[in-house]
C-alpha cells in the first residue's frame, strides 16, 4: 500500500467523508459536515479539514456528542438563541446562522446565540450563508484555554476564532483566529512531524519552541499582544457568557478531555448591507472601497493586492476542477474511519 501523497477528485473525497459519517449521523448531518470538512481543505484550511475526522468520530463514539440533537430555537424580536442539545457544532451553526438569517430579513438585523455545541470549524461557512441570502454577517466561538491573557503564562482563552462577510461582486470574508495562529495549525504541524515557528507558542515552561509537541503541552500566543487577548476575552464575553456555554477556562478540549461535552458557546450576527443607503448605493461604494484597496502599491516580493478570503476562493475553484491532494498520513487515516464505519452500526 503506497505511502506517498495522492490526488483525489474533489467529488471522491467528499463521498468517502460523507460515508464516514453517515455511519453516525443522518444522511443530511453527515453530508453537511463532510461538505465543511473537504472545502476547508480545498481553500486551503487543512488546519479545519479532513484531518479532523477521527476526534470527531471518537467522540461520536464515545457518545460526547449527540448524532441526532433536538435543537431548541427561542428568543423575542431580533434576538435569538439556540440550544445545540450536544450536537455537532457544525449543525447546531448551520442553524443558528440560519436563524439570524432570518430575523434579519424580518427586522434588518438578526442576533442568534448557541449553548450546548461543539467546535464548529471555519467560520467562514456560515458567513457564506448570510452572503448567498446578500446579509453581512459576523460569527464568534469560544473554544478550550489554550491561550494566556496577556501577562499571563497558563492557558485561560480559546483561540476564539470570528469571523465578518459583505457581499459584493467579489465579496469580502475574513476568518481569523485571536491567536497568531489557529491551534489546529500546530496539531497538524505535530501529526506531520513539521516544526513551527518559534514565534507561535511556548511551551510548559513559558519558553518559545519550534516543537508542535511541547507547544500542544503549552500555550498558543494571542496575536498582536494584548489586543489579541482583548479580543479572545470579548469573545468570551459573546459566545460564553451571554450564551449560557462554559466560559472563562471551562470549555473541554475535544483532543485531549474524553470526559464530558464540551459545553462550546457561538454567537452569529446577519444584518443588512442597506440598512442605511440605498442597495445600489451600497454596491458602489463597497465596490470603490475594493478598487482603491487593490490599487495600493504592492510591497516587494507581492505581486497583487488580494482581499480576505479571495485567495481561499481561487484555491478551492482550483480544488473542484483540478482535485485535491491528501498527504499519506491522511490517506491512512481515511482508511482507517472507514474500517471503523464499516463496524458501526447506525446510531
Amino acid at each position: 500500500m503506497s505511502d506517498a501523497d495522492e490526488v483525489v477528485p474533489y467529488e471522491t473525497l467528499l463521498r468517502r467523508v460523507e460515508r464516514i459519517f453517515a455511519a453516525h449521523l443522518d444522511t443530511a448531518d453527515a453530508a453537511f459536515v463532510a461538505g465543511c470538512l473537504v472545502e476547508a481543505d480545498a481553500r486551503g484550511i487543512a488546519s479545519h479539514g479532513i484531518g479532523r475526522i477521527p476526534v470527531y468520530t471518537k467522540r461520536l463514539r464515545l457518545g460526547l456528542v449527540n448524532p441526532r440533537p433536538r435543537l431548541a430555537v427561542s428568543g423575542s424580536g431580533a434576538v435569538g438563541h439556540v440550544d445545540g442539545d450536544n450536537g455537532m457544532g457544525y449543525v447546531v451553526a448551520r442553524t443558528a446562522m440560519t436563524h439570524a438569517i432570518g430575523l434579519a430579513r424580518e427586522h434588518g438585523i438578526g442576533l442568534v446565540l448557541a449553548a450546548n455545541s461543539n467546535h464548529f470549524g471555519m467560520a467562514a461557512t456560515y458567513l457564506q450563508q448570510a452572503l448567498d441570502a446578500g446579509l453581512c454577517a459576523l460569527a464568534f466561538t469560544n473554544a478550550p484555554p489554550l491561550m494566556p491573557v496577556w501577562g499571563g503564562r497558563s492557558p485561560f482563552l480559546g483561540t476564539s476564532p470570528f469571523g465578518f462577510a459583505a457581499p459584493g461582486e467579489t465579496p469580502f470574508l475574513l476568518d481569523m483566529a485571536t491567536s497568531t495562529v489557529a491551534f489546529g495549525r500546530i496539531r497538524r504541524a505535530a501529526r506531520l512531524g513539521q516544526p513551527i515557528p518559534a514565534d507561535w507558542a511556548l511551551d510548559e515552561h513559558g519558553r518559545p519552541t519550534t516543537d508542535p509537541a511541547a507547544a500542544i503541552r503549552g500555550v498558543v500566543l494571542p496575536m498582536a499582544g494584548p489586543k489579541g487577548s482583548g479580543l479572545g476575552l470579548m469573545m468570551e464575553i459573546v459566545a460564553g457568557v451571554m450564551s449560557g456555554a462554559a466560559f472563562g477556562g471551562q470549555v473541554r478540549n475535544q483532543n485531549s478531555d474524553f470526559t464530558a461535552p464540551q459545553n462550546v458557546g457561538h454567537a452569529f450576527i446577519a444584518f443588512r448591507p442597506d440598512g442605511a443607503l440605498s442597495i445600489g448605493d451600497y454596491r458602489a461604494r463597497f465596490a470603490a472601497l475594493i478598487e482603491r484597496a487593490r490599487a495600493s502599491e504592492p510591497a516587494d516580493g507581492v505581486p497583487r493586492i488580494v482581499m480576505p478570503g479571495e485567495r481561499e476562493a481561487m484555491l478551492a475553484a482550483a480544488a473542484r476542477r483540478d482535485g485535491l491532494r491528501v498527504v499519506a498520513q491522511d490517506l491512512r487515516m481515511l482508511r482507517e474511519e472507514e474500517d471503523l464505519a464499516a463496524a458501526c452500526q447506525p446510531a
